[in-house]
């Protein structure tokens, strides 16, 4: 099975990692946080927008793949606080409106960067 790395020049990247690695007909995007490297913004204390930069993030490295959110089969969410759970649910719904994917959604010790949360998803091409 061939593998292709992508990196996504509008997204932030801390490491050693690829934002997109496409293998086996998937993309598998790394977890995003909520930063935009345009506008100089990192989001650290309001989960609503944080909520809606890293899905938008999400969705500007899956359409710079030939992909998009409608593709997306599967989510992790990473949230700092539990209690942020709604907050995050109510955006993260307008985002993927009908037929959402498969998710998990787990609290953190911690998300790098003192972030209220990372997302990662796997799409299909």
């Amino acid at each position: 099975m061939e593998k292709r790395v992508h990196d996504v020049d509008v997204l932030m990247k801390g490491g050693p990692y690829s934002h997109v690695v496409e293998a086996g007909g998937f993309m598998f995007v790394s977890g995003i946080v909520p930063t935009d490297i345009e506008g100089k913004l990192a989001v650290t204390d309001d989960i609503k927008a944080a909520t809606e930069l890293v899905l938008t993030n999400i969705r500007k490295a899956l359409e710079s793949v030939g992909s998009g959110l409608d593709k997306v089969v599967k989510t992790t969410v990473f949230l700092r606080d539990i209690a942020d759970f709604n907050v995050m649910n109510d955006v993260y719904k307008t985002f993927f409106p009908k037929n959402p994917p498969a998710r998990s959604c787990v609290a953190v010790r911690e998300v790098p960067g003192n972030f209220p949360l990372e997302i990662d998803v796997i799409a299909i091409k």
